[in-house]
């Protein structure tokens, strides 16, 4: 994730910032401009122009501006209370509860951070409103006292299942606790769990329905590498859990879990390709020195991320001297490692595959815009 200049030119404002900590100016991402800026206020309420050279006028996002679980900004001609990343919330955590808002602040975080990064991508995001069957939609809700650190039952609750279902993303709320999230970490003998994780994960489930399930030529190749996503899923997800992985699935798999199935293997190898593409943007954002291997790089048009442009062998030499570096550091601090993973060649073919997928689809949606060639 890139950092940002505040109008007033002596502060830097990050994604998730609220207020420039120099001016005191309010600040919000707009999305329609993939940036983050400062505002003043005008008269009408809720009214916001942007402190920029040209200035153009946005409200605040209802949950921004009365839960203050949200820092993004809609359009002034656009009649939505929401923004773009809330307008896909089907429902929110019952905020009863006092700690219920601080947890849903956590969610909304993690999910529009993932949502940033896809739309620099140029991926097509809808909601339920705007595409009633491929739309996109979040499910934000608990099975379990929050008072309780998550352990006990809600009374006539049916089980919730964090998960993806046809363009719906169910997330527990017991993963923006910390407690609840390790200890399910622990149990299942994970190396990586984290509420971000779970989002982009879950995205690259919807992503396989919108981008491969109906493209035979992706669909072909999805195959070879991640094999067929035809076998029981049921069965499959039963088989994991009675038996575990197989012994040597380091070889072919980045995480245990991407042997349960052909989709599972997908999502955890889409997640990577998030995490590894906007860490490396911060990266370089900040200014931190890579060392570069000597691979070519070839631009590509509307390629708004700052790394979606390179190519795939740059790309993951940047990412691997980078996540070494990064686990390094950690370890400096007495922390676990922030990258506790293994790029195994069969494995760097199946992220190549998934950034030759991205590319397409903006290629696609480039030449779409632009019109055929004079």
């Amino acid at each position: 994730m890139k950092t940002f200049l505040c109008g007033c030119n002596h502060a830097t404002l990050f994604f998730d910032s609220v207020s420039c900590t120099v001016c005191g100016r309010m600040v919000g991402y707009c999305p329609d401009q993939l940036q983050v800026f400062s505002f003043d206020l005008l008269e009408a309420p809720n009214l916001w122009k942007t402190n920029e050279p040209q200035p153009a006028q946005y409200r605040q996002c209802a949950n921004y501006h009365t839960h203050q679980v949200c820092n993004w900004m809609v359009d002034a001609s656009d009649a939505e209370p929401y923004c773009r990343a809330c307008r896909l919330n089907g429902i929110i955590p019952d905020l009863t509860p006092p700690n219920h808002r601080d947890y849903w602040a956590k969610l909304e975080a993690a999910k529009r951070r993932t949502l940033h990064t896809l739309l620099e991508l140029g991926l097509p995001i809808a909601d339920k409103k705007e595409d009633p069957r491929m739309g996109l939609q979040f499910l934000f809700m608990t099975d379990r006292d929050s008072g309780s650190e998550f352990t006990q039952p809600l009374i006539g609750q049916e089980p919730v299942y964090t998960g993806h279902n046809h363009g719906e993303i169910t997330i527990n709320l017991a993963e923006a606790d910390e407690v609840a999230r390790t200890r399910t970490k622990i149990r299942l003998r994970e190396s990586y769990r984290t509420l971000l994780g779970h989002f982009r994960h879950e995205t690259g489930h919807y992503f396989w329905f919108v981008l491969i399930a109906s493209n035979g030529g992706r669909l072909q190749k999805f195959r070879e590498l991640f094999g067929d996503e035809q076998i029981d899923y049921k069965e499959a997800l039963s088989r994991y859990y009675a038996a575990g992985p197989h012994p040597e699935w380091g070889s072919d798999f980045l995480t245990a879990y991407s042997t349960m199935h052909p989709w599972e293997d997908w999502a955890e190898t889409w997640a990577h390709y998030l995490h590894m593409i906007d860490t490396l943007e911060t990266a370089e954002s900040l200014e931190l020195k890579l060392q570069r291997l000597p691979v070519p790089s070839v631009p590509l048009p509307q390629a708004t991320h700052q790394r979606a442009g390179d190519d795939i062998g740059t790309l993951l030499n940047d990412w691997i001297h980078l996540a070494v570096g990064i686990n390094a550091l950690n370890r400096s601090m007495g922390l676990e490692d922030a990258y506790p993973f293994v790029l195994t060649k069969a494995v760097q073919k199946k992220i190549e595959f998934i950034h030759n997928v991205i590319v397409d689809e903006r290629s696609r949606k480039f030449r779409k815009v632009s019109g055929p060639a004079a």
